[in-house]
């Protein structure tokens, strides 16, 4: 095995302790014990055998226990073989580098709930005509189907209309749909928590309502909706002459879904396209097509693509795809994971502002040591070197114990299941979902900031003459 180099072994020298009191062992094991503790009570509170409500969480004591004691299992370890100063730097990157994670997990999964809430209600590419007569959309249909990358297509209804049961109302979206087409496309099939899509397809008119609009019109499976567009309560004196009153239409509930989003949950009800083509009253057309394509991140290209490719004289399409339809949810996703991300870095910055500290301090106090390696033909730029080497372990050792602590939060999180308020956030529970990419480029940028905090400890060292470092010794 070959040796170390010079830098590199004194660098390391640097950073470790020479003595380890039994205070520390003792720490040390009482801090894995009650880790232990903490996380076996975490898991049976927070398992299937706890039986906790909707939206209840799991009791929140075995969850700072987890915390705290983790922290002392990384501080105490850190401490048998490390000085204060290389523990309080290492700690200090720690931290930040696990806040990040922590928040870029919670970030990334909202992002990852809010795509998988929006796909489960709408296609990958909606194809839509501009004008109101979209009436051959099942040759229109059939085209789509063949195209490469499209693994389902099916006709829509939407409109706008007013939901009554009794004295109870609400408006709501309405989407007509095909019961047997809308499965390849939709996810409603999947969401549904009382009855069947399937159910639609009786001659019966039925109608699919979110579990919180059942809520809101006190409706069960089998009780009977009305559905009239908002000018039905206009008088008729201000309809113009020969103008049709707007249609409306009793239908029998035949299944309650639950789409984990909140604003669907209580807006969106689904009717079979024939029974939203007749209350709406406009014939045989539809508002448009959806498609659902094999990679729905490749929606996009996809989307402007079939622009041209559906490009006819005096024919207009309009083609959007789900993230477009949702633009302003998703670019405001986009910019706070930035700029919370930009915030929770400075904890690293400042992180690296004990490693500039303590490694200045190294510098200082070993003033004749750098003079004797000078003075026994070291080159500045070796005596430089072994501080950068320094300063990279104290980053190195960071990034590990953050990525390990960060991790170990994320996975506390996700099981833990803090309920969110869904008329605010939407979505129930807070969301968890780590990326790899965002683990990577976080040590990545930690590592780099630990460099460059060496710069100076480095020309400090640099420009130190062996006579200055042994006149007063």
């Amino acid at each position: 095995m070959s040796a170390l180099p010079v830098e590199t072994f004194i660098g390391w020298r640097y950073l470790f302790r020479r003595d380890h009191g039994r205070w520390i062992w003792l720490a040390f094991a009482l801090a894995i014990a009650a880790f232990v503790a903490s996380g076996l009570a975490f898991l049976h509170l927070s398992g299937p055998a706890a039986h906790l409500g909707p939206g209840a969480a799991a009791p929140v004591a075995p969850v700072v226990g987890i915390i705290l004691s983790g922290l002392a299992i990384v501080v105490c370890g850190l401490l048998l073989f490390f000085s204060v100063f290389t523990t309080v730097s290492v700690t200090g990157v720690m931290i930040g580098v696990s806040a990040l994670l922590v928040v870029l997990g919670v970030t990334s999964g909202f992002q990852e709930q809010f795509k998988e809430k929006v796909l489960g209600v709408n296609a990958h590419v909606i194809v839509m005509k501009w004008g109101p007569d979209f009436s051959d959309y099942p040759e229109l249909t059939r085209k789509l189907l063949a195209l490469p990358g499209v693994t389902g297509a099916e006709p829509f209804v939407f409109n706008e209309m007013q939901a009554a049961r009794g004295t109870a109302q609400a408006g709501v979206l309405l989407k007509g749909i095909d019961p047997e087409a809308s499965l390849g496309v939709l996810d409603v099939g999947r969401q549904m928590v009382e009855g069947s899509v399937g159910a639609l397809k009786s001659r019966e008119p039925g109608i699919l309502i979110g579990k919180e609009l059942a809520h809101k019109l006190r409706a069960h499976l089998g009780d009977t909706v009305k559905l009239l567009s908002p000018l039905s309560a206009i008088d008729t004196a201000f309809l113009g002459k020969g103008q049709n009153l707007p249609r409306s239409g009793d239908f029998k509930v035949v299944g309650i879904f639950d789409a984990g989003f909140h604003e669907y949950d209580v807006r969106m009800v689904y009717l079979k396209l024939a029974d939203a083509q007749r209350l709406v009253g406009r014939g045989d057309v539809v508002s448009g097509l959806e498609l659902k394509l094999s990679d729905p991140d490749r929606a996009a290209p996809f989307a402007r693509k079939l622009e041209k490719t559906l490009a006819e004289p005096n024919v207009g399409y309009h083609i959007i795809d789900w993230e477009e339809l949702n633009h302003n949810l998703f670019t405001a996703l986009r910019l706070q994971k930035v700029i919370i991300s930009l915030f929770l870095t400075f904890i690293i910055v400042v992180a690296a502002f004990n490693i500039v500290a303590s490694l200045t301090m190294i510098v200082l106090s070993k003033r004749k040591e750098i003079a004797i390696l000078k003075s026994m033909g070291a080159t500045s730029g070796a005596v430089a070197g072994l501080f950068q080497v320094t300063g990279l372990t104290i980053g190195a050792f960071g990034v590990c114990a953050g990525i390990g602590f960060g991790l170990l939060l994320c996975a506390v999180a996700a099981r833990y299941g803090y309920p969110l308020d869904p008329k605010i956030y939407l979505i129930s529970k807070l969301p968890v979902h780590v990326r790899a990419l965002e683990v990577v480029l976080t040590a990545g940028v930690t590592l780099l900031i630990c460099l460059l905090a060496t710069i100076y400890p480095c020309v400090r060292a640099f420009d130190l003459k062996p006579v200055e470092g042994l006149r007063y010794e």
